[in-house]
């Protein structure tokens, strides 16, 4: 088969994170010796150059601040150069997400015959009546994907009940470098914590995720001051994750009432707050427990990360999404109310034999279903199935 050259389209891309960019990247890693791969990208951090070659792949960064018209504006125009200039060197261009640069790149993409597969990655923001919703332009270029990607059971539900045309369905789910989120052994996770200011003593829950509301860490707070208030000893919750910035939903007020609330109640050395790190595997590789309490997701990159470092979980009950990942009692736990989280957290915490067979049955079910060379072989097969329009391209 020829090389497919994709252009790869994402929100956010290494040095920045984002499920989405950090999924593009993998598969490019993976997939180096069959694919040749282009990023366009846009960046919250100014800082950033232009272009750069990550991982040996040429990523085009257009600058932009979210909350101004002429910014946005000015990317758009630059999205617009860009393409033109690297036209002649795609045969695909695959984005990820939905967002207003999807209607100038589906034009650009029809202007010069480039076939365009879209992953949907996020619940009430990639998926048809979220889309089709924002007016003719918007479920124009969303209906002009050739391919659709939906990352869970739930996105492809919503896709089915829109009645769009079910041929350009394939649901693909995230996957894991199941090298680099592994387990630890117990002297490798004394290390990590020593190496990365964590407790040595006592039992330390983990949440990774932007502050959002529909991330709830406040209800795994909640949970976690039942936790320590039963147990007799020291449970320490780490929460990994962006506290305060313009960007995405984050709510700043969230942080900050959990350190008050932990103060008050005399547990406020318990709590800790680390800033997004590109080191994610470190924090799984150093916990004991993790803990998803989210009220939307479509197919939690973190829950998958968590389970491939063999770290017990427990996550929120959400129907063709978690529960597709977690057979309950079996590789982790769901819950529905915040008292089953505190309780699904002290059964943890409290019966390691249980917990560390949990721990070693959800590695393994990442191993069987969501790594990142299954992902990766999955994309390569829809851009094989494109590459015949290649001889038509501009």
């Amino acid at each position: 088969m020829t090389r497919p050259r994709v252009l790869l389209v994402t929100g956010a891309y290494y040095p920045e994170i984002s499920a989405a960019g950090g999924q593009a990247r993998e598969a490019a890693r993976v997939l180096a010796d069959r694919a040749e791969f282009s990023v366009i990208t846009t960046a919250v951090d100014r800082r950033l150059p232009p272009r750069e070659v990550v991982d040996g792949v040429a990523v085009h960064r257009l600058p932009i601040d979210v909350n101004r018209g002429a910014s946005r504006a000015r990317a758009a125009a630059q999205l617009t150069a860009t393409f033109i200039g690297l036209q002649r060197s795609i045969d695909i261009v695959h984005v990820h997400g939905f967002s207003s640069k999807n209607v100038p790149l589906t034009v650009l993409a029809r202007t010069f015959r480039k076939p365009i597969v879209l992953t949907l990655h996020t619940v009430d923001q990639d998926d048809p009546p979220a889309v089709l919703s924002r007016g003719r332009l918007a479920a124009w270029a969303y209906r002009s994907a050739d391919v659709f990607l939906p990352v869970s059971p739930f996105l492809s539900d919503r896709y089915r009940a829109s009645g769009l045309p079910i041929e350009k369905l394939e649901e693909v789910p995230n996957g894991i470098d199941i090298d680099r989120f592994r387990p630890a052994s117990d002297q490798e996770r004394v290390g990590l914590r020593r190496d990365l200011g964590l407790p040595l003593d006592g039992a330390i829950v983990l949440f990774v995720g932007f502050f959002s509301r529909d991330k709830r860490p406040d209800l795994l707070f909640d949970a976690w001051l039942r936790l320590t208030a039963s147990l007799d000893r020291a449970v320490h919750l780490v929460c990994v994750g962006a506290t305060a910035s313009p960007y995405f939903e984050i709510d700043p007020a969230l942080a900050a009432a959990m350190r008050a609330r932990a103060a008050r109640a005399g547990v406020g050395e318990c709590l800790a707050f680390v800033e997004p790190t590109l080191a994610i595997e470190r924090y799984f590789r150093a916990a004991d427990v993790f803990a998803l309490p989210s009220a939307r997701e479509a197919m939690p990159l973190a829950l998958l990360e968590a389970m491939a470092c063999g770290l017990p979980a427990i996550a929120t009950r959400l129907p063709r999404a978690t529960d597709v990942i977690i057979d309950h009692g079996r590789d982790g736990l769901l819950f529905d109310t915040v008292d089953e989280l505190a309780t699904g957290l002290g059964a943890l915490l409290t019966d390691r034999a249980r917990a560390a067979e949990i721990g070693r049955r959800a590695r393994q079910r990442i191993v069987e279903h969501f790594t990142v060379d299954r992902m990766a072989s999955r994309w390569l097969s829809v851009y094989a199935r494109l590459m015949p329009r290649r001889g038509s391209a501009g």
